[in-house]
């Protein structure tokens, strides 16, 4: 493990797996290095590239500075860029892949862009479930009911509720309750501008090559956004992955991403 240290200050741990042109993996809601699906997809990656995992703020082993902005988790990934050579492909995961849009708009040394589902709203409907749901959130997490949040998160992202409680109590609820305050934080990403959805007008100043995907066996709530995210990036590719879902196979994923970078 490495680390690197942000604009504020903020430590960010990473780790290095293989060799070759960077490529920087961008986590989504409650994953981190130790948990998540993007240890796997470096792995696959390895033999091309330098693969650049990392926790975001507030989560494994990385630091955490206030007040959160969106701002600062851009400069963090800048961070970990500017370690890996000053310029890397970048690859996002659900509101991970929403961060990568946001920092690749900013020029910050992104070459190419790959998102997987970032989980905008795209319809009246959701918005409002959007923002009912991220004011019980922060409900939650100003009384300190880290446990109630990550519940309400997975009713939010649709898990049912039986899954939901046997998770409670298994092992693995721990390592969800530690970050849960930086649930707030994909939510944010998410909502960068009061009443947005799809951030058409960021996502018009990307200048570099992007391809959005999306599962085939996904719901239309999360497949809709990526339609919308390559419509609006110009010159953006749109791929959809065969019987894939939200939780993307990283051996489904490694070739598409390969023949994206040009490996």
């Amino acid at each position: 493990m490495t680390s690197v240290v942000s604009a504020d200050g903020t430590t960010i741990a990473c780790t290095v797996t293989g060799s070759g042109p960077a490529v920087v993996l961008v986590d989504g809601a409650l994953c981190h290095r130790s948990f998540g699906p993007a240890q796997a997809l470096a792995e696959q990656l390895a033999g091309h590239h330098a693969v650049h995992t990392y926790d975001r703020r507030g989560r494994g082993s990385s630091g955490d500075t206030a007040p959160y902005t969106v701002q600062r988790e851009i400069e963090d990934l800048a961070a970990v860029i500017a370690a890996a050579g000053g310029t890397a492909a970048v690859v996002g995961f659900s509101s991970g892949a929403a961060l990568a849009l946001r920092a690749a708009a900013e020029g910050i040394g992104i070459g190419r862009a790959a998102v997987h589902e970032p989980p905008f709203s795209t319809e009246d409907g959701q918005r409002e479930r959007f923002t009912a749901y991220t004011a019980g959130l922060a409900a939650d997490l100003a009384d300190g009911r880290r446990g109630d949040a990550v519940t309400r998160f997975m009713a939010f992202a649709g898990a049912p509720e039986p899954m939901t409680e046997q998770l409670r109590s298994s092992p693995v609820w721990p390592a969800f309750e530690a970050v849960a305050p930086t649930l707030a934080y994909d939510a944010a990403v998410l909502d960068a501008a009061p009443g947005a959805g799809v951030p058409t007008g960021v996502l018009a100043g990307i200048a570099v090559p992007v391809l959005v995907l999306d599962g085939g066996a996904s719901p239309e709530p999360l497949r809709a956004p990526a339609r919308a995210v390559a419509a609006a990036v110009p010159g953006a590719e749109h791929r959809t992955l065969p019987g894939q879902t939200h939780e993307v196979a990283p051996d489904v994923l490694a070739p598409v991403l390969l023949k994206f970078f040009g490996a």
